[in-house]
Parts: structure tokens; C-alpha cells; sequence
């Protein structure tokens, strides 16, 4: 099984099938933050990002202003360039440039599925890699 495949239907390059060639997941950033702080300090950072990212996506359909849907989207933008989640960053930018604009329409739906296909198809290649 490669790094990425498993139940997200991610192949080895983090590419979703839904999403054609787009990258979930950029693993060259998920192997550099590994080595950057340790595998036990990464454990426990990937830990760290899915609880609170987890929390932030739950609570984002709540935000009613553009200042707050702003704030949170910068949030998880950078939440996800960190942890190697290329496709969730970037969807993220575009909420966030709406919303300092002003705009509060944002697809939040959107948002939400695309952390959700990151975050599986992140665990599942992580899984794939320990399992190696």
C-alpha cells in the first residue's frame, strides 16, 4: 500500500480521485515537518492540529461575521500548510480573501469536506508509513 492509499481513496502522491490532480496532502511537507521536530514531537503536533482543526471546522458555520470567518480561515490556512495540507490551504485563502472583503457567503460545505478528505487521506498515509 502506498503512502497515501487506503479509505480516503488518496494514491501515493496524496492526489484525491474526486479531486483529479489536486493534492490533498503534500507529503514532501509532512516529511519535512517530521524531521524538522522528531517523530515523537510529531505525533503529537499531528495530534495537536487535528483536535483543534477538528473543533474550528465543527464550530465554523456558527461565524456570522466576516471579521470572525476571516480570522478562523487564516487559522485553519495555516493550520493546514503546516501539517502538508495543500487542497484545504488553499480553499481556505479564497474564504479568507472573501471574507476580508467582506463576504460571509463563503462555501463552508466545501471547507468542511475538504479537511475532512485531508484529514483521511493525512491519517490513512501516515497509518500506510508506519506500517512500512
Amino acid at each position: 500500500m502506498g503512502a497515501g492509499k487506503g479509505t480516503s481513496g488518496c494514491d501515493s502522491k496524496g492526489r484525491q480521485k474526486e479531486y483529479g490532480d489536486e493534492i490533498m496532502v503534500d507529503w514532501s511537507r509532512v516529511r519535512d515537518l517530521r524531521e524538522e521536530v522528531g517523530e515523537e514531537d510529531f505525533e503529537e503536533i499531528v495530534a495537536m492540529f487535528l483536535e483543534e482543526t477538528d473543533a474550528v471546522v465543527r464550530e465554523l458555520h456558527k461565524q456570522t461575521t466576516a471579521k470572525a470567518l476571516e480570522s478562523n480561515l487564516h487559522f485553519l490556512k495555516g493550520s493546514a500548510l503546516n501539517i502538508g495540507m495543500a487542497s484545504l490551504a488553499r480553499i481556505c485563502q479564497a474564504g479568507e480573501k472573501a471574507a476580508s472583503q467582506g463576504q460571509t457567503d463563503i462555501d463552508l460545505a466545501e471547507i468542511a469536506q475538504s479537511y475532512q478528505k485531508s484529514r483521511a487521506c493525512l491519517l490513512d498515509g501516515l497509518r500506510a508509513q508506519a506500517a512500512a
